[in-house]
């Protein structure tokens, strides 16, 4: 019987060392892990952008320690670290398990862990209302699925996409390099402009505005004769438009807007409120 019972124990422990090793290869495994460029992932093949253009990327964006990232599909995290290494806050949304792992791992070696959280999960689920800036390298369809939600951000907020566009929401800028390793070389900007579409009270007059994303037509009602308006642009919460001749600038603050005019050198000081 104590000799069963001496087998069955000497069974046991080997088993143990066995599957001990076992576990300790599959970590060894992991942590050895390497993206493949072009690899399958949920929605799109992974590529590196190329380091040089993420620095650019955040450069265009004006990225300061004030600011919140978060990048939707972060494959090896090098954006959020990037932003780190600034003194950037962010997270990294990432579906792939193995890459969200490598991201947690490149940032410990960066030594920046404690300004970036990566987060397995659908990029389509996650809450990304929080951000100041966005950075994606997706495919135009999914750009252009993210796009309801990204036009909802605060104005002002910066979306920063690598190679693909928002189809006819068209950029604020543009950046390239000279890469000739990758031809992932270019990246697009966006600022989430205000909602300024509608019927304003315009300093005894109208304003009748047209808006397209960040691009304004219209015209301004005054004593009954309308101007129109052209080269009407948002920048963020910023808006500029001519009519007449005359230069109008101001700022949105949802219901009102606060601005100058400047006619000929002479500056006038002017505000409308929405009416619907």
């Amino acid at each position: 019987m104590k000799s069963n019972h001496l087998i069955f124990y000497s069974l046991l422990a080997v088993s143990l060392v066995f599957l001990s090793g076992s576990l300790l290869c599959q970590e060894k495994v992991k942590e050895d892990y390497r993206p493949e460029p072009g690899q399958e992932g949920k929605d799109v093949r992974w590529f590196p952008t190329p380091q040089a253009l993420v620095d650019k990327m955040l450069d265009m964006a004006k990225i300061t320690p004030a600011d919140f990232l978060i990048d939707l599909g972060s494959g090896d995290g090098r954006t959020v670290i990037t932003a780190a290494k600034r003194g950037v806050h962010g997270i990294g949304i990432e579906y792939d398990h193995d890459m969200v792992e490598l991201s947690k791992r490149n940032a410990i070696k960066e030594g920046v862990n404690d300004r970036v959280e990566f987060i397995e999960t659908d990029l389509f689920k996650y809450d990304f209302s929080k951000a100041t800036v966005i950075t994606l390298f997706l495919l135009p369809e999914i750009n252009l699925r993210l796009r309801p939600g990204l036009l909802e951000l605060k104005p002002g907020t910066r979306i920063v996409s690598t190679t693909f566009t928002m189809q006819d929401w068209q950029y604020d800028d543009i950046v390239k390099i000279a890469d000739n390793t990758s031809k992932w070389t270019t990246a697009y900007l966006w600022i989430v402009p205000a909602k300024v579409g509608g019927t304003w009270k315009f300093n005894g007059g109208e304003l009748k505005l047209v808006q397209k994303f960040q691009i304004v037509t219209g015209e301004i009602i005054m004593g009954g004769i309308p101007s129109k308006i052209t080269s009407g642009r948002l920048r963020g919460n910023k808006l500029t438009f001519n009519a007449e001749g005359i230069v109008y600038s101001c700022t949105t603050d949802k219901n009102q807007m606060t601005g100058t005019s400047e006619n000929k050198g002479q500056v006038i000081g002017w505000t409308a409120q929405r009416q619907k």
